[in-house]
């Protein structure tokens, strides 16, 4: 192991990581890992459905849990497998090469700058009063049906989404890169991408998919409520309503199906003022949600703009955090080490 990138990630490895994607965020003609976790989700499902579906004594159900399960704990192998072998023979390049390798993995595995970006194209039609394209904008980065949302719930759906994304888009994928390294960041991709994929409660994935929705909700646990945590210290960087992002998150985190989900939704809310959640309709049927928050307003295009803010300025707080944690880890090792 490389001393540099001692005991788990490395503080410089966060910190480079986050300034990468800032930077460059993810180019459309670089071949992103995720796509390929998701071409082997693709692949792999009718082929373990072929092969386990049914064969369970209790039937069909039990056949289908057992296709999904052996689905997402290859995938996961196989991507964890990879990376790890590809950080082994970085470190045999040496200590610069291994560490810029390192970095990219890193770095690949966050996606801050994509979600600014995206939440931007947003609001920029929310602000020129371009519902359609508002509409059309939104539908790009959520999984509700857009086609006859009224502006003020186009702005809310983005805001939803940044929020929700701040865990499971940002927070987790760092706080496994501190935890593990590279390679526990990108199997932490693979699992929210198969999540994404199949994890879903409809008739075709509702026992297939179940191992990765639950995996997904297991690995999710600690980064959600971090997340959370930081986005309540954000809004008093901010000078947003710290005070009742705090007082909403106590009272309505748990108003969601997800065990996770909530939380950072919940912490935006009361900082912004917003009532978020509440009911929408996902392949043309309804799905009755819980409001999140006490609307003390009207959503703004600018709340975009502001959950933006939160988002990053939630992140930047949770690399100094985890770095300067890090950073001590470090010292200390080496000091019982030299002493």
């Amino acid at each position: 192991m490389i001393p540099l990138l001692l005991p788990c990630g490395g503080a410089a490895l966060l910190m480079a990581a986050f300034v990468l994607d800032a930077a460059a965020g993810d180019p459309p003609w670089f071949p992103h890992p995720v796509r390929g976790i998701g071409l082997l989700i693709e692949r792999g499902e009718p082929l373990f459905r072929r092969v386990f579906s049914g064969k369970a004594a209790v039937g069909m159900d039990a056949g289908e849990r057992t296709a999904g399960a052996a689905l997402a704990l290859s995938v996961c192998a196989v991507t964890f497998a990879f990376f790890h072998t590809i950080i082994g023979f970085a470190q045999g390049l040496g200590r610069s090469a291994a560490f810029i390798v390192f970095v990219v993995i890193a770095y690949l595995a966050i996606s801050p700058r994509s979600l600014r970006d995206e939440a931007r194209k947003v609001y920029v039609k929310a602000a020129a009063g371009d519902l359609a394209g508002a509409r059309k904008a939104v539908s790009m980065i959520v999984g509700r049906d857009t086609e006859k949302l009224s502006m003020e719930k186009v702005i809310k759906a983005a805001v939803e989404t940044v929020a929700e994304s701040l865990a499971d888009g940002v927070i987790a994928p760092f706080f496994y890169l501190a935890v593990g390294g590279p390679a526990l960041a990108m199997l932490y991709k693979a699992v929210n991408t198969l999540d994404s994929m199949i994890g879903y409660k409809d008739e075709r994935y509702i026992n297939f998919g179940r191992f990765a929705a639950k995996l997904d909700d297991a690995l999710g646990f600690i980064p959600a409520r971090i997340a959370a945590l930081m986005m309540i210290a954000a809004a008093a960087i901010l000078r947003l309503d710290a005070k009742n992002a705090l007082r909403v998150y106590k009272r309505d985190r748990f108003k969601h199906a997800s065990p996770n989900s909530a939380h950072s939704e919940a912490s935006c809310a009361g900082a912004l003022g917003l009532k978020l959640g509440g009911d929408a309709f996902y392949g043309g049927k309804l799905e009755q949600k819980p409001e999140i928050g006490d609307g003390k307003r009207q959503a703004e295009p600018a709340d975009i703009i502001r959950a933006v803010r939160l988002m990053y300025c939630s992140t930047t707080l949770f690399v100094i955090l985890a770095g300067s944690l890090l950073a001590a880890l470090h010292s200390a090792l080496f000091g019982v080490l030299w002493n």
